[in-house]
């Protein structure tokens, strides 16, 4: 709760949210709470401060191929850069999806040499990147982010070690609360003009968490809500033509 309450006066208070984010002052509170309340518990010894690269020399079979290949591809260039370039659309952007479709596949590649997860545009981080503020400082925002990440990777044993030490209801309250704000505009945006039914369908799906065939459940949410829609929504995509 000590993280919840300076998040509310935060964002009560504007003038105050100006000079401190909300999110920046729940967790400052909130990390200050867990250190004074003993629930801190570093493992002693722990590992190195730097993260080390370590390149794999890949090896290609065909039943990696179907197995992985497919259900990344599908899962990058429609779940993840769909709904990232959907999240630039609604907040008045104008992302070149060739470019992420490319840039996705160049980068994907380097990272798979260093075990590393997929290159992809993600719905939640630019969710959370346009969530506030004004519209040309955005593209400051996201530069900064690309920064940090950087700097997130290089250090990453130590960063682990600091949040397997912290409390996991600390972790996911605070994630819930950097959410809240993507989430009122996902949902302004998605139930406030059309197709309101095949959103519901796509959301509904989606938490459900249903995985087919090794797909993530974005992709199914993703289909199913847009079939539903093109079955009990064909007059407003009737309108849409005209």
């Amino acid at each position: 709760m000590l993280g919840v309450r300076p998040f509310l006066v935060l964002s009560a208070v504007p003038l105050l949210g100006r000079f401190l984010p909300p999110v920046l002052g729940a967790l400052g509170v909130g990390v200050v709470a867990v250190v004074a309340s003993g629930q801190f518990t570093l493992e002693p010894g722990g590992g190195p401060f730097f993260a080390t690269p370590t390149f794999t020399v890949p090896e290609f079979t065909w039943a990696a191929q179907l197995e992985l290949v497919v259900p990344l591809a599908i899962t990058v260039l429609i779940v993840q850069n769909g709904q990232g370039i959907a999240v630039l659309n609604a907040a008045g952007h104008r992302p070149p999806v060739n470019v992420f479709a490319m840039s996705s596949g160049i980068f994907s590649v380097l990272n798979a040499g260093f075990g590393a997860v997929s290159a992809c545009v993600t719905g939640p981080t630019n969710a959370l990147l346009t969530s506030s503020g004004e519209k040309h400082r955005q593209y400051t925002g996201a530069l900064v982010y690309g920064v940090l990440s950087l700097v997130c990777a290089l250090v990453s044993p130590t960063l682990v070690r600091l949040m397997l030490a912290t409390p996991e209801a600390f972790v996911l309250a605070l994630g819930g609360i950097a959410m809240l704000k993507a989430l009122q505009q996902a949902f302004v945006t998605a139930f406030s003009t059309t197709f309101t039914f095949g959103s519901l369908v796509t959301f509904v799906v989606t938490i459900a968490d249903l995985n087919l065939f090794n797909i993530h459940a974005a992709f199914w949410g993703i289909l199913i809500g847009y079939l539903v829609s093109r079955v009990l929504e064909r007059d407003q995509y009737a309108d849409q033509r005209r």
